[in-house]
């Protein structure tokens, strides 16, 4: 009788539900909501309250340390709000039938998931999106993995991740979209669109999950690269840097935000209210719901913060709404509402933004609209997304180096004998890259299954893996494991070296698929070298004994150093992985498609350099890149050239550009006017190619130092052989302002640099007054 009482209820509220997503206008809209949600919280127990801040993992995939939820139990008592990472669509909803028919009030349980770049259609990684510079593509990659993820019962994942990341030693500027706010703005902007497509409108029919923005905020900025380390800078720096992508994101219309592990001005971000509440909230006007990440309220002790049960009133209080997995709500805010530490209004506080949340997702009026067996037969790895990801993977792939004095080696014919030599040839789960726990491998081609299907018989292939990823066979298999990947093998190495020079010497060209395996880069992977590894150097060396032409592939989730090999290999491409991986690298090097990324890091020349980064600050003794000699008092290395490798910005194709000087519609501009820099653009090469097109702007004298350059604008532009374009650029106040002292969003009067080029160094350059 109980249980068809609570059901009966349950559908009272369905019907609630339905009537709000029938409302005409967004005020009635929320009118509806709020009148539900009320009516609701009216009939809850404080212990139902705190089960709606509780989320839980499963046991299936692991992102943290394992935790046995007894979902259940949990489920059914009405003290689980939220649980991730379940795999399989009819334990979500058996899951969900439990919440729903066996709990008193029947409140649905919303389901997130690590989809970072794809569900089971993997995309390169995110870093490897924004090398696109294409927005559409990064949009089109997001929708996709939210179409998968949905038709499987996810409703909310825990990505785009914004933070920007100046030090390559940290593992998780895989995840991001590099150093730059502008750029990274848009890639924000452009997954949450994505993932969430018109899912928070009543009336929308389009596939979409909820995004959460993380992390919140300055995760990418720990010291020395160290995963979980101490974030400490001024607000000057966080508004003008980092702030820009989270604000984008916001804006966009982003669901949720996760807040970060480190702490910030000395408190934890979970627990810091101004972070929280008065950026979040009261200056961006964020409404959704913000949960932390994995445990956090229990890191806050290590921290130094005190109890459990203290953090959690804490978080609580800061603005903090959903506790993942530290029970520290569910298990002391009872308490400290005893003891008077947290009033009931902030305990309802909290409890109504994740009830919105749910009834925003529709859950109250179906709370089984995620997820559909013959929905997920028919769009997951199907055709046309396998399509679009191999499309988009090609286009991330960002070329180094292409030969010497103008003798390219790529695009390769298919002729002769290749040789296919390097750990990465023959692994399903790695050429993923990091991040993609939906993966299913078993679908997925290596790189010596790909070149054998596009070679055919017009050339012999030959293949070996050469060398091991690490010298250390313990880290090689043993990590691998505990990331959810199968090892590569651990081979002899004098045994594995010889097979592979052997192999070189009856190539005619020799291709190298070497860096990082996927649980080499991502979270808890800092690196305190990124040279490439010592065994897989060992091989490079051994095979240009052999005088072949080497072609060497750099997997990478972060920028790597490439100096020894970019002297002394032929060509190099930088590879961010994706399940269409192998197929794409063929449709680059074979020539069907012309390479077109470009580095969305700076890479350095040496590890000592990081963090390295285009848009620093000027110094009152200024040294310019590329200097080679050592200038005395001044901030330059004793040992290392001036600046990066390979600048932000930077990329080859299979042809050659050549930039006009800029010109201007004016010189000079007032606080509403603006000004059009131009620039021709002329492809004189021999074969169709794609420019990435960069303004750069830096403001010369103004009332605090700003960065010797910032992107501002770009335009991605294709044009064939011998073809010419007039790139416009408009200047107005936008480009050109920024955070004083005070924090003030401000335009100050005064000459600009302005610049425009195919990279962040190789740029032509004039200048405007702003009166």
């Amino acid at each position: 009788m109980t249980l068809r009482r609570t059901t009966l209820i349950c559908l009272a509220c369905c019907q609630i539900s339905a009537a709000a997503m029938a409302a005409n206008t967004p005020a009635e809209e929320k009118a509806e909501m709020d009148r539900f949600v009320t009516e609701l919280m009216s009939r809850m127990t404080l212990e139902e309250k705190l089960g709606q801040l509780n989320q839980q993992p499963s046991d299936e995939i692991a992102t943290g340390p394992v935790v046995n939820s007894n979902a259940s139990k949990l489920a059914a008592e009405g003290k689980l709000s939220s649980i991730f990472n379940i795999m399989d669509v009819e334990k979500i909803h058996a899951l969900q039938k439990i919440a729903v028919e066996k709990s008193r009030l029947g409140i649905p349980i919303l389901f997130g998931m690590d989809v970072i770049h794809g569900y089971h259609t993997i995309f390169p990684l995110p870093l490897g999106l924004s090398c696109t510079w294409d927005m559409e593509a990064v949009r089109q990659a997001a929708h996709i993995a939210a179409v998968e993820a949905a038709a499987n019962g996810v409703a909310w994942t825990f990505s785009p991740m914004v933070d920007i990341a100046l030090d390559s030693r940290w593992g998780r500027q895989a995840e991001g979209a590099g150093e730059d706010p502008y750029l990274g703005s848009l890639v924000a902007e452009a997954m949450v669109r994505g993932y969430q497509g018109d899912l928070f409108n009543p009336d929308g029919t389009e596939a979409g999950i909820m995004a959460c923005v993380k992390h919140f905020a300055l995760y990418g900025a720990a010291e020395a690269g160290l995963d979980y380390n101490t974030v400490d800078m001024s607000h000057l720096r966080m508004y003008n840097q980092y702030f820009p992508p989270y604000k984008a994101a916001v804006e966009a219309g982003a669901g949720s935000v996760m807040s970060s592990f480190n702490i910030v001005d000395g408190i934890p971000a979970t627990a810091n209210r101004w972070l929280l509440t008065e950026v979040l909230r009261e200056q961006w006007g964020f409404k959704g719901m913000v949960v932390t990440d994995y445990a956090s309220i229990h890191e806050m002790t290590s921290h130094g913060l005190g109890s459990l049960k203290d953090n959690a009133a804490r978080a609580l209080l800061a603005g903090t709404d959903m506790d993942m997995c530290a029970n520290g709500f569910i298990g002391t805010l009872k308490q400290s509402l005893d003891e008077g530490k947290v009033a009931m209004e902030d305990i309802d506080r909290a409890c109504r933004r994740v009830l919105e949340t749910k009834y925003r997702l529709r859950l109250f009026k179906d709370p089984y609209r995620f997820g559909s067996k013959k929905e997920a037969a028919s769009v997951t790895y199907c055709k046309e997304h396998r399509e679009t990801a191999r499309r988009i993977t090609a286009e991330s792939f960002v070329l180094l180096k292409n030969g010497t004095d103008g003798h390219p080696v790529l695009p390769l014919e298919m002729k002769g004998t290749i040789a296919l030599i390097g750990p990465m040839i023959d692994t399903r789960t790695d050429i993923t890259g990091s991040w993609s726990m939906p993966q299913d491998a078993t679908k997925y081609s290596t790189l010596r299954e790909g070149f054998k299907r596009a070679l055919a018989d017009k050339a012999q292939l030959l293949c070996t893996q050469g060398c091991n990823l690490t010298d250390n066979p313990k880290t090689q298999q043993a990590v691998a494991k505990g990331h959810n990947c199968e090892p590569i093998p651990f081979v002899d190495s004098r045994q594995a070296m010889m097979e592979a020079v052997e192999i070189a010497r009856k190539a005619d060209v020799v291709i190298c698929a070497m860096g990082e395996c996927a649980w080499m880069n991502g979270e808890g992977t800092s690196r305190s070298r990124l040279e490439m590894y010592p065994p897989q150097r060992r091989l490079l060396e051994a095979l240009r004994q052999t005088g072949k032409p080497i072609v060497l592939l750099n997997f990478a989730g972060r920028g790597t150093v490439l100096t020894w090999e970019s002297e002394n290999v032929d060509a190099i491409m930088n590879v961010w992985y994706g399940s269409e991986c192998a197929d794409a690298l063929c449709d680059v090097l074979f020539g069907k498609v012309s390479p077109s990324g470009r580095l969305t890091v700076s890479m350095p020349r040496s590890t000592g350099q990081e963090p390295l980064y285009y848009n620093r600050l000027p110094t009152g003794r200024p040294v310019p890149d590329g200097t080679k000699d050592y200038r005395v008092w001044s901030p330059n290395y004793l040992d290392a050239v001036q600046g990066p490798l390979y600048p932000f910005g930077y990329g080859l194709t299979y042809s050659t550009f050549s930039y006009s000087d800029i010109q201007l519609s004016s010189r000079t501009m007032n606080a509403d006017g603006s000004i059009t820099a131009s620039i021709v653009v002329k492809n004189t090469g021999g074969r169709e190619a794609t420019e990435v097109v960069q303004l750069y702007i830096h403001d010369i004298a103004a009332s605090i130092s700003r960065p010797v350059k910032e992107l501002k604008d770009f335009r991605r532009i294709t044009l064939k052989a011998g073809e010419s374009r007039n790139v416009e650029f408009h200047i107005t106040a936008d480009k050109l302002k920024f955070y004083n002292y005070n924090l003030d969003y401000v335009l100050e009067s005064g000459e600009f640099d302005i610049m425009i080029g195919p990279n962040s160094r190789d740029v032509k350059k004039t200048s405007i007054t702003v009166e």
